[in-house]
């Protein structure tokens, strides 16, 4: 029996994604498989970029509000999930849509990882939290270094939470994080598809969601959250921007402060999600927006109902 197909869509926030998901569910019989590590929290859907109610109704969704924003969600868990959705759907005779920005996420579905099955050390972690703080996440992440030179290297030293699991994986078995990290086939046939609009269109597009975010209702969703008890501290906040809206929110920025501050941040992540998929990349066939992917999805992948 063939292995089932399985399409990702994938680029930098902003480009379009849900978009291209959306239209080509209007052709073809698709479920989707979020692949983006913060859509997963419940109660975090502005500051996200979340489907509306409307779209998530439009075609089913999977992993999207499946974790509290103070659940420890990562990429083992995620794995596990996404390939039992994965499955399913395609024991349905239905086509499994992956669509999401998050890299790390994307290529361990891709590639097969099996990450290390080491359970969280709260103490550990606490500890070198607490490092970061008081030194630097640089610091930390020199650490890490001294001990897995392969794991550093993929690792940004600002992502103190990922630098924190491979020094954990290190303490508890002694052995590299990068060296645990097997692969084996993934048991599907991935086909990867980007979007990748021009340089300025995109951070202007960028610019204009932020804007978007802040004046519907961003700020309250933050509120919302702080009121619940939840800390900018948790993992969950580290989200673009929820931290700078939480800090406007508790009087520590001017109103002026957070777009600005938000906007550069997502330029960041534009620049990080693009070292995840390459241009040159042969493995993804790009296209410049939406319209432009999901007509080159339905022309090689569902011939028979392509559009004129």
């Amino acid at each position: 029996m063939a292995a089932p197909r399985v399409l990702f869509i994938v680029g930098p926030t902003a480009s379009g994604k849900t978009a291209a998901s959306l239209e080509l569910s209007a052709h073809a019989r698709i479920e989707i498989v979020n692949s983006d590590s913060r859509q997963v929290y419940r109660d975090m859907s502005i500051g996200t970029g979340k489907p509306t109610s409307a779209e998530l109704a439009s075609v089913p969704h999977h992993l999207i509000d499946v974790a509290t924003p103070d659940e420890g969600y990562n990429l083992t868990r995620f794995l596990s999930e996404a390939r039992a959705a994965i499955a399913d759907i395609a024991s349905r005779d239905t086509v499994p849509v992956v669509v999401g920005g998050t890299g790390q996420y994307v290529w361990g579905l891709v590639e097969g990882w099996r990450a290390p099955a080491v359970p969280p050390n709260p103490e550990l972690r606490a500890e070198l939290a607490e490092e970061a703080r008081r030194s630097s996440p640089e610091a930390l992440h020199g650490r890490l270094r001294a001990v897995d030179v392969k794991a550093a290297d993929t690792i940004d030293p600002r992502n103190v939470r990922r630098v924190i699991r491979a020094l954990e994986v290190w303490y508890e078995t002694g052995a590299a994080f990068s060296r645990q990290r097997r692969k084996s086939p993934p048991g599907f046939e991935p086909v990867l598809l980007g979007i990748a609009p021009e340089r300025a269109a995109l951070r202007q597009r960028a610019d204009n969601r932020v804007d978007a975010m802040l004046n519907n209702g961003w700020p309250e969703e933050v509120r919302q959250l702080l009121d619940a008890g939840y800390s900018p501290d948790l993992p969950s906040f580290s989200s673009v921007g929820y931290r700078e809206v939480a800090s406007y929110m508790n009087g520590e920025l001017t109103v002026e402060e957070p777009a600005e501050r938000l906007k550069k941040a997502t330029h960041r992540l534009i620049r990080r999600q693009a070292a995840w998929f390459k241009a040159g990349d042969p493995r993804i066939t790009w296209s410049p927006d939406a319209t432009s992917l999901a007509a080159s999805v339905l022309a090689m992948c569902f011939p028979s109902r392509s559009t004129p």
